[in-house]
């Protein structure tokens, strides 16, 4: 069975999830107080993995790799929100995180191997540009970022969020994914995809 580890970390109590992988630590996501956390734990993450370019679930990401000397992976429309310290700012949100280069990017594809997990990435925008999650069919667990939560979707007021697309993408890439799917959201508590299909307002 497959070991993880969630903190909660930042204003926002954004989550962030530390998989056992069998080759390496992979680390998805890193909010605020996410180093003294797998520092108090005694993990090293081996790789970052960021959902999203949202400050919440970046916020110390440049510190973690840092710190730790792990490879950071994000997708490719990503690059802007996570490496340009002003891109929130020509829009009015003084959002601030410490930017951090990726050492790779990471498209959508139906297989992905991540310190010897294979991942299936989905690329669902919407929230904002180059939002992606991460699914392991073989442990029935989706890695969602702030897509789909318990009894909700990501918020599309932000820049380069957009309403239509997000659903559209989370009813053709998420919905589909088996019933028993456990989804680890970026905020609140975990759920399931049959459970979202049967009561999430926004999927109705």
């Amino acid at each position: 069975m497959l070991q993880f580890q969630t903190f909660v970390g930042g204003v926002f109590e954004t989550n962030c999830y530390l998989v056992q992988a069998p080759e390496g630590n992979i680390l998805i996501d890193a909010p605020a107080g996410s180093t003294d956390w797998l520092r108090n734990i005694n993990r090293r993450p081996d790789l970052l993995l960021v959902t999203h370019g949202h400050v919440d679930h970046i916020d110390e990401a440049a510190k973690v790799k840092k710190t730790f000397s792990c490879r950071v992976g994000y997708h490719p429309d990503s690059v802007p929100l996570i490496t340009d310290p002003d891109f929130f700012k020509r829009f009015g949100f003084f959002f601030e995180a410490e930017p951090v280069a990726a050492d790779f990017l990471i498209d959508e594809t139906p297989t992905r191997s991540l310190c010897g997990l294979d991942f299936q990435v989905l690329h669902v925008p919407g929230h904002c540009p180059g939002s992606i999650c991460f699914y392991l069919a073989e442990h029935r667990l989706l890695f969602g970022g702030d897509v789909l939560f318990a009894g909700g979707i990501g918020r599309t007021d932000l820049p380069g969020g957009d309403y239509e697309t997000l659903i559209r993408g989370i009813h053709e890439k998420v919905l589909v994914l088996p019933d028993d799917t456990k989804v680890l959201s970026g905020h609140g508590p975990p759920t399931t995809i049959g459970e979202e299909k049967r009561t999430n307002p926004f999927l109705a």
